[in-house]
Order: structure tokens, then C-alpha cells, then sequence
């Protein structure tokens, strides 16, 4: 099995990467976002893969990062979810993104991806709350939020509150961090006004 390729970027298409290795031209799928964090051609790169074998089939899926292919494994356990939409998933929210994405049950954010309806943006971030990568590269943030609510998965209080922070302009990971030391202090049962209004105390000090 191939789980990573070091060599030189021969070309960079629309939704794939060939990689030269010692002569040998080796095809990768990729996310937009791996395409995009790609060397220009000609440099030398290292892309993370994930074989897929089936018996009409050998094809190699490249990542920039572990943690973009243990995503990219996970998302792939779900029912209705194949390599296209994994991928898509992929192109439209980053590891730390998703890991957002789940622990605040945020089927709207995962729903921005292609392919990916409001059925199965539910089902999605429903069979993988508490399933983050140890890789996932979760924010602060939301690693803080996570442990403030135990079970790593908010309610939709804490969910309307980090929305609403995000819309007003503050990262994902500042939103959820102000939330989390709120609820860490208040509980869980903090009504969502009272979360934004403390949640934006919070990040103007």
C-alpha cells in the first residue's frame, strides 16, 4: 500500500495531481484545498495517500496533511458518502473547520459543501460527534468548548451563540472560545442571548 508519495509536481489539474516520483508519475485525486496548498510545478512536494483497491479499480486519494486524510477515511464511514463528496467536503471546510463543524452540531456549515444535502449534513454531523481525528487539528477553541460542555457535542444554545459571534466578524476559533469560558462559568444551560452578550464581553477584553 502506498500511504505517501515524496517527488516532484508534474502537472496540477482540475481535481487531480500528478506526482513524479524517481521517474515513476504517480495520479492523486486531491481536495481544492490540497491542490491549492501544492508547490508549483516542478517543485518537490510530499502528499500524504490513501489507496483505495476495488476489482474495477486502484485509485490514489493525495492530502496536504494527516489530518485532511484521517478526515478524509472518517467522512467515508458514513453512509452516502463516497470519495467525491469526501473530497468535497474536504475542498469546502478544513480539518479544523469540520471539527468546528461537528462539536457544534453545525449541519448548515457542512451543508456548503457539494453533494451534501440537508439529510445528509444531519446524518453527518449526528454519526460523527465524538469521532474527531486525533489529528483533526481542532482550534483552541473548540477543543476549549468541547471540554466546557463534557461531552464534546453543544447544544443548540452554544451553536446559535458561536454563529451568531461568527456572523458579527470574529473566527470560528475565538467565537467558540469565548462560548466555551461563558459556559464553563454559567453552564450549559446558558440562554443563547446571554451567551452572545457574555461571548462578546469576552472577546472585547
Amino acid at each position: 500500500m502506498i500511504g505517501k508519495l515524496k517527488g516532484v509536481v508534474e502537472t496540477i489539474g482540475d481535481d487531480l495531481a500528478l506526482i513524479d516520483v524517481n521517474g515513476v508519475c504517480y495520479e492523486a485525486y486531491c481536495s481544492g484545498r490540497t491542490l491549492q496548498a501544492l508547490p508549483r510545478v516542478g517543485e518537490a512536494a510530499i502528499v500524504f495517500i490513501e489507496m483505495i483497491v476495488r476489482e474495477d479499480m486502484i485509485r490514489l486519494y493525495g492530502f496536504a496533511s494527516e489530518a485532511e486524510k484521517s478526515w478524509f477515511r472518517l467522512l467515508m464511514t458514513v453512509q452516502g458518502v463516497g470519495a467525491k463528496v469526501a473530497l468535497g467536503i474536504l475542498s469546502t471546510l478544513s480539518p479544523s473547520e469540520l471539527s468546528s463543524a461537528i462539536a457544534l452540531q453545525d449541519k448548515a456549515m457542512v451543508g456548503r459543501a457539494p453533494g451534501v444535502g440537508p439529510k445528509l449534513a444531519q446524518r453527518l454531523v449526528s454519526e460523527l460527534k465524538g469521532k474527531v481525528p486525533a489529528l483533526g487539528a481542532v482550534d483552541a477553541g473548540v477543543l476549549g468548548l468541547q471540554t466546557a460542555l463534557g461531552e464534546g457535542v453543544a447544544g443548540s444554545n452554544a451553536s446559535d451563540a458561536v454563529s451568531a459571534l461568527v456572523n458579527l466578524g470574529y473566527g470560528q476559533a475565538q467565537a467558540s472560545g469565548a462560548v466555551a469560558r461563558v459556559i464553563a462559568r454559567e453552564g450549559e444551560d446558558t440562554a443563547t442571548e446571554k451567551l452572545i452578550r457574555l461571548g462578546l464581553r469576552e472577546l472585547s477584553t
